[in-house]
């Protein structure tokens, strides 16, 4: 069960990584990422980030260099929530596929 606290938290994380995200993908022609949902852990020191990624052949190797940048992202973020929080959460990705699962579901009905 979330606290209102931690939900609070979450869109706040989700909004600010929505815009670095938009700013990083706008360099790079064909790629969207966006934030599609942010857990933050009940003592709110980490944060799991679900990322959807088009186009979705390019989400594992995407996913693996937005980890490895993941100190730079929690940086960035810090700069842009230092008011609003006191310690920025540790950030850890994963890649929401949850946007190919009902398409794959909806393939499945119509073949029926």
């Amino acid at each position: 069960m979330e606290t209102t606290r931690q939900a609070k938290i979450a869109r706040l994380l989700q909004k600010e990584l929505s815009e670095i995200f938009r700013r990083q993908t706008a360099k790079v022609h064909g790629v969207i990422v966006s934030v599609s949902a942010v857990r933050v852990s009940p003592d709110l020191s980490i944060a799991r980030v679900y990322l959807s990624i088009f186009p979705s052949g390019k989400a594992g190797e995407l996913i693996e260099s937005i980890n490895k940048s993941a100190r730079e992202i929690r940086y960035e973020l810090a700069q842009v929530v230092r008011y609003q929080l006191r310690k920025t959460p540790e950030l850890s990705f994963f890649i929401d596929d949850s946007l190919d699962y009902i398409e794959n579901i909806d393939n499945l009905l119509k073949d029926k």
